[in-house]
C-alpha cells in the first residue's frame, strides 16, 4: 500500500511519536534557549574567519594586557592577541573535541552494550567487567593515563575522552537491550529466521536511542570540560592554539592584574557546558514516557 493510499489513522500513528516529541520539547523553554545558544555557538565556530575581528595568533605588542574596549571586546593577552578572536576560534576546537570524542565513545559503547545484553553469557560478563574496570578510575585520571601513553595533543585528547565515555554508553545500551530482547516483535523476528545481527541493528538499536541521545548531549559538555582541564595542565592543545583551557592556563599568572584573561575563557566554558546540560535535561523530559503528564 502506497503512502498516498495509507489510511489517515495509520499515517497519524506513524507521525505521532516524532510529533509528540516535538510538542513536548517545545514546552521546555529553558531547553529551547539552550538549543538556540548551542546553535549560535556552532554557527560562530563554522564562520570563525568571518566573526573573529583579528587573527587569533597575531601579536600586537602595543596593546599588551589591554582591558575590554570597543577595539578589543574581551581585551588582549600578554602578547597583545585579541581574546575575543581567540575564544571564537577556540570554539572550533572545543566543539570538535566534544562531538568527536562523545561520538566515538557512543559508537563503541553502544555496540558493546547491545552485543553484551543480547548475547549474554561470557560476552556479557567480559564487557561488563571491562566497564567496571574503566569506571573504577575517575574520568580525568583515566584521560591523563591515556594521554601519558599516547602523548599530548588535541587528537589524543579526543581518544582519551572517548575512552572514559565508553562504559556508561555500554551500560545504557545493555540495560535497554535486556528489556527489548524479550519483546514479542523480537521473538517473532527470531522465529521467522531473522539473523541476530539484523535483529540487533533493526529492532534493538532504535530502542536504545532515546537514552543514548539524552546522555550524548550531556556528555558533550563533560567532554569539553575535561578537554579544557587537560589543556590547562599542559596535556591537551599546545600553544599557540586558542583552546579555552590553554587560555585559562596562560592567564592564571596575571590574575589580579589582568583578570579578563581568565574571565572570558572561563565564561565561555561555563556557558557551553551549561547549555549542553540544560539541553540534555529538556531532551530527557521530552523523550521519557514516564514524565508525560497528558
Amino acid at each position: 500500500m502506497s503512502a498516498l493510499n495509507m489510511p489517515a489513522g495509520t499515517a497519524n500513528r506513524t507521525r505521532k511519536p516524532f510529533a509528540e516529541f516535538c510538542r513536548r520539547f517545545m514546552r521546555q523553554k529553558v531547553a529551547l534557549v539552550a538549543l538556540a545558544f548551542i546553535a549560535l555557538l556552532v554557527v560562530v565556530a563554522i564562520l570563525a574567519p568571518l566573526v573573529a575581528p583579528y587573527d587569533p595568533a597575531a601579536p600586537d605588542y602595543e596593546n599588551v594586557l589591554a582591558g575590554p574596549s570597543l577595539l578589543h571586546l574581551a581585551g588582549t593577552d600578554a602578547y597583545g592577541r585579541d581574546i575575543f578572536s581567540r575564544i571564537v576560534w577556540g570554539s572550533r576546537i572545543s566543539l570538535m573535541v566534544g562531538f568527536l570524542s562523545v561520538t566515538l565513545g557512543a559508537i563503541v559503547g553502544v555496540s558493546l552494550g547491545i552485543v553484551a545484553g543480547y548475547r549474554g553469557g561470557w560476552a556479557d560478563s567480559a564487557v561488563m567487567r571491562l566497564c567496571d574496570l574503566l569506571l573504577a578510575f575517575p574520568g580525568i585520571l583515566l584521560a591523563i593515563a591515556v594521554i601519558a601513553i599516547l602523548g599530548p595533543g588535541i587528537t589524543n585528547v579526543i581518544y582519551a575522552v572517548a575512552v572514559f565515555s565508553i562504559p556508561v554508553f555500554a551500560r545504557l545500551a545493555r540495560g535497554t537491550t535486556l528489556q527489548l530482547k524479550r519483546t514479542v516483535y523480537v521473538d517473532a523476528a527470531r522465529a521467522v529466521g531473522v539473523s541476530d545481527t539484523v535483529i540487533m541493528l533493526r529492532h534493538i538499536l532504535p530502542g536504545t536511542l532515546p537514552n543514548v541521545i539524552v546522555y550524548f548531549s550531556m556528555r558533550i559538555g563533560t567532554s569539553i570540560l575535561t578537554a579544557a582541564a587537560l589543556s590547562f595542565i599542559g596535556l591537551g592543545a599546545q600553544p599557540p592554539s586558542p583552546e579555552w583551557g590553554a587560555m585559562l592556563a596562560d592567564g592564571r599568572s596575571y590574575m589580579g592584574v589582568a583578570d579578563h584573561l581568565t574571565l572570558f575563557p572561563g565564561l565561555a566554558i561555563f556557558l557551553t557546558v551549561l547549555g549542553f546540560n540544560l539541553l540534555g535535561d529538556g531532551l530527557r523530559d521530552a523523550l521519557d514516557p514516564k514524565l508525560r503528564s497528558n
